[in-house]
């Protein structure tokens, strides 16, 4: 058998939970040529084959989980996997990412991808190995959460090379802010795609291939990767953790800032992993605080220092690294209490379910960190719903006669509990809540309305709009609304992308805070290079934190030149980006989403303003950014509507 050697498969599957078929289709080169693989793919077979008028949750909507181009051919941080779909959650485009070491068995079973329509009778899991496809029954798995479901299918196949992607009890009970979970903790988390897979009944995918990824040129991989691997072990001794938030409140007084290279957070990342920005986060503004009403005047120095990076990385037993990652930015925890072990919590869990409730308990951030994990629910979308609840309470909207007595203050670690609780049971408020802020507060009224912070139905990440307002543009105007790993301006500090990308704009080693908040064409140029280079990323399986090393250090053109035999500029890979985002957005407008109805919510936007703590007195004309981003992208400047020329061109592609 003839093996290509082009670093992706050439093939997808199809699986039809209703009938209980499986089939294997290919996929012409010129597919890849145009949209690489992973995302690009993805969006390529979902925007043909998804109804206009799908419900997420029906059986018209297909589900894809999709590896990326690089990922297999040995070069580095190219371990990400992602899962596609119609998100019941903002009713357009929607994706989630996910690392552990799941997205190589995609392509051991001999397919980038496997998209799944249709609903099936009864709960059941897909298994694939080298000669087997089937759909097994997974009613001994159902009720399970996603831990547990893990464990009892690697048993039942009982082969090293098996690895299982499944949903927990949240996802089966089809709450709007689950995912999908791997590794025992890793969660494609965003988008309520969990949803979508509990809504077709398939509890997991088991898939345990052996089928050989081979590169065009190899040799070239490995060259490449060993550059990169120099910067990566590059680590001088740095600061001890209670330094970190002194260090914030440095750069908050600051009124000028140094551009960011991406190879101090490799540092930080590779000392304590994302939680090196617990408190440095709080310090400078970047944080949200109280639902996005207080500070960091309201979160200082001692309420966050809880969080200290050392003090979780106290409780570190060993270092975790996703697929073809030198870096190891997760881990493995021991706790006290029911689960004496969980995965190491983000960033992002640990600041929604701390500092953005007001919450200081970390044993109870460890012990949420986990439950969620297992019931497969989103920890940043949860957040903001216990946060939402809070602020909904404190005004009186709900009372006591909502929470079976129990009284939600901010801070209570024993009610951020409660409400985690009921919300992955669908029990009481819990119900109300599993869904998101959105329609949670559609459904709660009287005012609730105000105090849903959302951008397109979706919860936004733990990182300010009012600090940079990137996040403010990329939580509107991306195809999928709320995602923090869509852009910021800091991003494209880190990426370095000038020093590849022709006719883009550079950086200067230093600017004036305040020049962040123009909202400019040369704003609008950073934004959607942003959009082009996360498209790669995402159609290659780059992880995000490989891409802040750099583009001279992480060598994503000449590992994808070196994969596949093209001989593409970067020029040439970002329009391939460009082509992903014009599909992206297009999927959306057939589905009916009008893009500036995406628009976050102003609070986020500092309307009004702050008077204390880090972003006191900063707005952002999210209006006039967008507006310069979609011509940018050449899509009308009001609407965001891309020329039906430009859908027709890359919708055409075969």
């Amino acid at each position: 058998m003839t093996v290509m050697r082009k670093g992706y498969m050439g093939k997808i599957m199809l699986v039809d939970l209703s009938a209980g078929t499986i089939e294997t289709e290919p996929v012409s080169h010129t597919v890849y040529e145009s949209f690489l693989s992973g995302m690009g793919l993805a969006a390529h077979i979902l925007f043909h084959r998804i109804p206009a008028d799908a419900d997420p949750l029906g059986p018209d909507n297909m589900l894809g989980f999709v590896s990326g181009l690089l990922t297999g051919t040995g070069s580095l941080f190219t371990g990400r996997w992602m899962v596609t779909g119609k998100s019941p959650l903002t009713r357009g485009w929607g994706e989630a990412n996910c690392g552990g070491r799941f997205s190589p068995a995609i392509k051991r079973c001999g397919v980038d991808g496997i998209f799944f329509k249709g609903i099936s009778p009864s709960p059941v899991y897909l298994y694939v190995d080298d000669t087997t496809a089937e759909l097994r029954d997974a009613s001994a798995v159902w009720g399970k959460d996603a831990v547990e479901t893990e464990n009892a299918l690697i048993q039942t196949h009982d082969n090293p090379n098996t690895r299982v992607a499944c949903i927990g009890p949240a996802g089966e009970k089809q709450s709007l802010i689950s995912g999908v979970s791997t590794d025992k903790g890793r969660m494609a988390a965003r988008s309520g795609l969990g949803a979508v897979m509990g809504s077709k009944r398939l509890k997991a995918l088991v898939l345990a291939g052996t089928k050989r990824i081979v590169p065009h040129n190899p040799d070239e991989i490995k060259r490449l990767s060993r550059i990169c691997n120099k910067w990566v072990r590059f680590q001088p001794p740095f600061l001890p953790g209670i330094l970190t938030a002194p260090l914030g409140a440095l750069m908050r007084i600051m009124p000028w800032a140094v551009t960011q290279d991406g190879l101090l957070y490799k540092m930080l990342l590779r000392k304590w992993g994302t939680v090196s920005m617990n408190q440095m986060s709080v310090e400078m503004g970047d944080a949200p605080i109280k639902n996005w009403n207080g500070s960091s005047a309201d979160w200082g120095f001692f309420k966050s220092s809880t969080s200290n990076p050392d003090r979780i990385r106290e409780k570190e037993t060993m270092k975790y690294h996703c697929y073809s990652c030198p870096l190891g930015c997760g881990g493995i925890c021991k706790t006290t209490g029911k689960y004496t072990e969980t995965h190491k919590p983000e960033y992002e869990t640990v600041l929604s379910l701390g500092g953005f409730v007001m919450n200081s308990d970390m044993e109870t951030i460890f012990y949420l960190n986990e439950r969620l994990n297992r019931a497969g629910m989103d920890s940043i979308s949860a957040g903001h719903a216990v946060a939402f609840a809070m602020e909904c309470f404190e005004k009186k909207i709900i009372t006591r006669a909502d929470t079976d007595g129990v009284g939600l203050k901010w801070g209570d670690p024993d009610a951020v509990t409660y409400l985690i609780e009921k919300m992955i049971a669908r029990e009481g408020i819990g119900d109300i809540l599993a869904d998101g802020v959105k329609l949670a507060a559609q459904r709660i009224g009287n005012g609730a309305e105000k105090l849903a912070l959302d951008a397109g139905g979706q919860e936004p990440a733990m990182h300010d709009s009012r600090n940079d307002p990137g996040f403010a543009l990329h939580y509107s105007a991306d195809p999928a609304p709320g995602r923090h790993t869509n852009g910021a301006w800091l991003y494209y500090e880190m990426y370095q992308l000038w020093k590849t990308v022709k006719k883009i704009p550079r950086l200067g080693p230093i600017f004036m805070k305040h020049s962040k908040y123009k909202s400019d064409r040369n704003h609008a140029r950073k934004g959607k290079a942003n959009s082009e280079f996360m498209n790669v990323m995402n159609g290659s399986g780059v992880c995000l934190f490989g891409g802040f090393l750099g583009a001279k250090r992480i060598r994503i053109f000449d590992w994808l030149n070196a994969a596949t035999g093209w001989h593409l500029t970067p020029n040439q890979y970002m329009e391939i980006g460009t082509d992903i985002q014009h599909l992206k957005q297009a999927f959306n407008i057939r589905h009916g989403i009008l893009p500036k109805e995406n628009r976050v919510h102003d609070r986020l936007l500092g309307m009004p303003a702050q008077t204390k703590g880090a972003n006191r007195g900063r707005s952002v004309d999210i209006d006039a950014l967008m507006s310069e981003y979609w011509q940018e992208f050449g899509w009308d400047k009001d609407t965001g509507f891309p020329s039906k020329s430009t859908t027709d061109r890359v919708s055409s592609i075969s």
